[in-house]
């Protein structure tokens, strides 16, 4: 029978190549949860996995609990633990990126769904809660590195117009802020300007857009398939999405 070594007590001698996964609900995953009438809660996830949302024993995921584990979707259940998760981008992403990169992939979820900007700044608790995760996840290995942040959210900032115009403002801010306390100054962070949201949705994305710093990509989401509700991606957008991720990962910054 074969033994399986556990990533905590035994850090890889290949390279453990570590991902950040954060904002709101559609970095978390809604892909799958559907309605749940006379039960509580009300809505449940399918359970359907597409193959390339598929589990590998090379793609771990970084727990609530900060230990090491084999990624399987829903990737943010136990982090955004107050809604239903279902698929996010986090696995079709990482399955892209697995095969052209060798080692492990570490995906540290952090994204809650319903949050505004000014939540993830420093010292609120979700931005504390995701520096301390992203520093525990490289805590005595030296194999192990962060390669990058994948930041989708803004939904949250789209329906007040003093929130869409001091967007980009906070977003640069939280870029500098988790660049300094990660201690890494040209952290690659790839963002995703939004499908969805409400009136002032058009100000957000453009914020998204215009914020030109080194080593910050921005790549549109817009035209992805929603669900419904015509907020949340459904499971072939987000599908989609982590290709996009993916795409964008190992053009700009695998090197």
């Amino acid at each position: 029978m074969e033994t399986q070594t556990d990533p905590n007590q035994n850090p890889p001698k290949t390279k453990r190549h570590i991902f950040i996964l954060s904002g709101q609900s559609n970095m978390s995953g809604r892909g799958g949860v559907i309605k749940n009438p006379h039960h509580t809660p009300n809505k449940r996830w399918n359970g359907v996995i597409p193959p390339e949302c598929s589990p590998d024993s090379s793609i771990l995921r970084f727990s609530s609990t900060l230990k090491w584990e084999q990624a399987h979707e829903p990737l943010h259940a136990d982090i955004d633990n107050k809604k239903v998760c279902g698929i996010g981008p986090g696995m079709s992403f990482a399955n892209a990126v697995r095969q052209r990169v060798a080692g492990e992939l570490g995906l540290v979820p952090c994204a809650v769904g319903g949050t505004a900007i000014k939540e993830w700044a420093r010292g609120e608790e979700l931005y504390e809660n995701m520096v301390k995760r992203s520093k525990e996840s490289v805590k005595g290995d030296e194999n192990a590195e962060i390669k990058a942040l994948l930041w989708y959210q803004g939904e949250s900032d789209t329906s007040s117009e003093h929130d869409a115009e001091v967007y980009k403002a906070n977003m640069e801010n939280l870029i500098h802020n988790v660049r300094q306390d990660l201690n890494l100054p040209s952290l690659p962070i790839i963002q995703v300007a939004l499908a969805s949201g409400f009136e002032y949705i058009e100000k957000v994305r453009e914020a998204q857009k215009g914020i030109n710093i080194s080593n910050v990509i921005c790549i549109d989401a817009k035209g992805l398939q929603l669900k419904e509700d015509n907020l949340h991606l459904n499971t072939e957008a987000q599908i989609k999405l982590g290709h996009m991720l993916a795409e964008a990962y190992l053009t700009h910054f695998d090197v």
